[in-house]
């Protein structure tokens, strides 16, 4: 399955998706050695990334039309994430302009490496191609 939208970032780190359906999106995601940190482990950050993406294609997949931005999120990590990875977000409550979220990652073991929350907006989807414009139709200063 193709994302819906080109994000240039997700390219970069390789993340596939699964699946994006009632709530609930699935991202794989196969971490390379640029994707490591210096205990040989994924880098959080990149594992913050994955969470990040997979609760907002959960929180968007009730409304495909509408783009989302994070708002804010809380990341728990509970043990090293090694090898194959697995994403799974669910949208646990839903308003005219905001998504709640959960998300987690597991290794290919099914062991729990990472959790989070996260809280999105609601924005429409921008023109395609007009970098400039994006940005400065998100700012809020």
């Amino acid at each position: 399955m193709k994302f819906s939208v080109r994000i240039p970032f997700v390219e970069l780190l390789g993340f596939e998706l699964q699946r994006m359906e009632n709530g609930e999106a699935e991202i794989t995601f196969a971490p390379a050695e640029e994707h490591l940190n210096s205990f040989d482990v994924v880098h959080g950050g990149a594992s913050m990334t994955l969470l990040d993406v997979v609760m907002a294609h959960a929180a968007r997949s009730v409304q495909t039309e509408m783009g989302c931005v994070t708002i804010e999120m809380k990341t728990s990590f509970m043990r090293a994430a090694k090898g194959p990875l697995t994403a799974r977000g669910k949208l646990l409550h839903r308003t005219a302009t905001m998504a709640f979220t959960e998300g987690s990652i597991v290794d290919a073991a099914g062991k729990l490496c990472c959790h989070a929350t996260g809280t999105f907006k609601f924005v429409p989807r921008l023109p395609v191609g007009n970098s400039t414009h994006k940005l400065n139709t998100l700012r809020t200063d």
